[in-house]
């Protein structure tokens, strides 16, 4: 079984790195080695974490191996028996032999290192970049690049010239190795102890508000809310980008030489503007370079960068939007069943993808009523609760792990004991559940936190490329120093230990942190415990009451504007659901009419198809004329046909004058011409 193990978690990482990265990525459109770059990224980081609990046993019982050989020992099979106290050291099933970790380690920490550096940054810079060649991007990227290099280099030249002031060192390789660690795992800590104080408070808190149906959906029209704000503002600025494309490509003939940067743009708009300003242009003519003024190679270079921005983000907003439609429907749905008799689960929309059999068959109506309604709230409730003391567990060892006598750390206290019973299916356990915790808590907020619209991991295929190169490296700055954070927790870091024992194979590839004596006994012992108090400011939504201060609008249920976008949302799921219900219908009532009468003759299905298309078209032609004919008959319809023409523009939307059922209202809701509430607001923030 030697390595056996290690081969076997390097293969289902892999797996896992790739389902995680198709989740958010897309293959199909995505430059390859954007697609490769952040695959490695991902792939190397989730290794480290995996791998890390067979490194702790493999040391664990190398450690029993040197305190037997120390002593009068004999060597009886698989393990070796002390003389004196017929002591047993079990070779562990996952055992890696000696040699085959300090290697493993030193190839996967200087890849992602040398990703995180210099590779990413660079691979950023360039997918971002207008140019039309590949020179012009990569001059493009060099510049952007080097004050960013420039900093590290500061970095590292203050840390060196701290070395060789000081006597007490003398100047070797493996001491420059150390420092240039040191710098990079210090700027990691710092960032992670921030995420690390986040995700404790909010990953449990987001499972026991799971189990609230109410708070979801309220949620969800707040969301909702924004979203449309959002999607307006894409499709706004997609049209002005579109309309700069269409005077370039008119001013800028076939012949011209910049013609080709032309066209290349182009191909990266959405296909309805190409078609229509392909019609609009004539080919036929010349151009006069000393009559008209024309766009420079370098205004080229930015237009083409605002299209791919403005055509990624509105792709981006429209996909979420149809995924936040499908949940509030769901969700209300789940409200609805909750109080049904028949304990079946009864959907308002049927889904649009076809299901899988086997799913069918087993998940039923039936069954999937006493898990939504019944089942899943009480698991959501234990799963927090068995996550909150998770992080009671963390936050207590942050604070205490640099005591040695007594030992005060949990985490230590758990391998300790496992340690002197040799118990090592119990001490990969212990550690991978630690690690795997610390790695959801910091790796969850990654992916959660959005820097404007610079950097947004997006599921469902709509993160861009410049997203998932950032994910990638903080990924690889942030993995090491949560290793050495998780080791110092179970004191199997000699520096925190302060034992004279066989160190892992993860912390000899660190190097020895008493190089640098103020940051291995001041930074990394006393700034871990910083998460006490981002938890506390978590804990009471410091940070959301900051930014909602400052016009950015957070989800509060005690704030104004939070109930206004919720109302917004709520009418604009109402409206929404209303559209497909009446599509539905249509589609309905004309397979009708194809199985009654699909054996008529051409005239007779002609004017059924001009019937049916007179009561589902949402043209102003045949509205008008369908409610000149149903206004003495129904005045419900009429008012539907009104609703419809003015769903094309941005409505206000008063919560007050709306009754439960949106349909039976006989006051005006809507203002033409009006904005929604969540787009009143100053510009500033239009990008949060």
């Amino acid at each position: 079984m030697s390595g056996a193990a290690l081969g076997l978690e390097i293969v289902f990482v892999f797996f896992l790195a790739l389902f995680q990265l198709h989740r958010y990525g897309d293959f199909r459109k995505q430059h390859r080695l954007v697609i490769i770059a952040t695959l490695l990224a991902w792939y190397l980081c989730f290794l480290i974490v995996f791998i890390l609990p067979l490194d702790v046993s493999t040391t664990i019982y190398n450690r029993c191996k040197l305190a037997v050989n120390s002593s009068p020992a004999e060597s009886n099979g698989s393990y070796v028996t002390l003389a004196p106290s017929k002591q047993k050291c079990f070779k562990p099933w996952s055992y890696i032999p000696n040699g085959i970790m300090p290697i493993f380690w030193r190839v996967v920490y200087w890849t992602s290192q040398f990703l995180t550096w210099i590779l990413l940054p660079f691979m950023q810079s360039y997918a971002r970049s207008g140019g039309f060649s590949i020179t012009g991007k990569i001059k493009t990227a060099l510049i952007e690049n080097a004050i960013y290099y420039g900093t590290y280099l500061l970095i590292f030249g203050a840390f060196l010239i701290y070395v060789a002031v000081n006597p007490n060192f003398n100047l070797q390789w493996n001491q420059l190795q150390t420092i240039g660690i040191a710098a990079a795992n210090t700027w990691g800590l710092f960032l992670l102890v921030l995420l690390l104080g986040y995700g404790l408070v909010e990953i449990p808190r987001s499972h026991w508000n799971g189990a609230k149906r109410g708070y979801l959906l309220m949620k969800t029209y707040f969301k909702a809310a924004k979203l449309m704000t959002e999607k307006a503002d894409a499709e706004e600025n997609l049209e002005d980008i579109m309309e700069e494309v269409r005077k370039v490509s008119e001013s800028i003939k076939y012949n011209h030489p910049l013609r080709k940067c032309v066209d290349t743009i182009l191909k990266k708009c959405p296909t309805e503007y190409q078609e229509r300003m392909g019609r609009n242009m004539d080919d036929y003519e010349d151009f006069d370079e000393r009559q008209n003024s024309y766009p420079s190679e370098k205004s080229l270079v930015k237009l083409h960068k605002q299209v791919i921005y403005s055509v990624q983000r509105h792709r981006r907003t429209q996909v979420q939007w149809q995924i936040l439609l499908e949940q509030a429907f769901y969700l209300e749905d789940v409200a609805k069943n909750e109080t049904s008799a028949t304990r079946q689960f009864v959907h308002t929309f049927h889904s649009q993808e076809p299901e899988n059999k086997i799913i069918q068959y087993l998940y039923t109506p039936t069954v999937e009523w006493y898990w939504e309604c019944l089942l899943r709230p009480w698991f959501y409730r234990v799963l927090a609760v068995v996550l909150a003391t998770f992080s009671v567990i963390v936050v207590w060892s942050e604070c205490t792990f640099f005591s040695t006598k007594p030992v005060l750390s949990l985490f230590a206290v758990f391998i300790q004991l496992a340690e002197k019973t040799y118990n090592y299916i119990y001490i990969e356990m212990a550690c991978f559940l630690t690690i795997f915790f610390l790695s959801i808590c910091v790796y969850s907020t990654v992916f959660r936190i959005r820097v404007f619209n610079y950097y947004y991991l997006a599921s469902h295929h709509q993160t861009d490329a410049y997203s998932l190169l950032f994910s990638g490296m903080l990924f690889c700055r942030l993995t090491p120093p949560l290793c050495l954070n998780f080791l110092g927790l179970t004191h199997m870091d000699a520096t925190i230990s302060h034992k004279n024992t066989q160190p892992t194979a993860y912390t000899s590839i660190m190097g020895s942190m008493r190089v640098l004596s103020f940051i291995a006994d001041g930074f990394y012992i006393y700034y871990p415990m910083l998460v006490v108090i981002l938890c506390i400011a978590t804990y009471f939504s410091l940070g959301t009451r900051c930014l909602n201060l400052l016009g950015f609008q957070q989800f509060m249920g005690d704030s104004e504007m939070t109930s206004d976008l919720i109302d917004e949302g709520k009418e604009l799921i109402r409206r929404e659901k209303r559209k497909r219900q009446r599509q539905e219908e249509g589609e309905n009532r004309r397979r009708e009419w194809k199985e009654r009468y699909g054996n008529r003759d051409d005239s007779t299905r002609n004017r059924v198809v001009h019937t049916d298309q007179k009561e589902s078209s949402f043209s102003e032609t045949h509205a008008s004329r369908t409610l000149s004919k149903y206004t003495r008959s129904n005045g419900r319809t009429e008012r539907d046909r009104i609703e419809l023409l003015q769903d094309a523009e941005p409505l206000d939307f008063n919560a007050d004058s709306i009754n439960d059922d949106p349909l039976e209202s006989d006051s005006g809701r809507y203002q033409p011409g009006g904005r929604y509430l969540s787009m009143s607001r100053s510009k500033i923030f239009d990008d949060v």
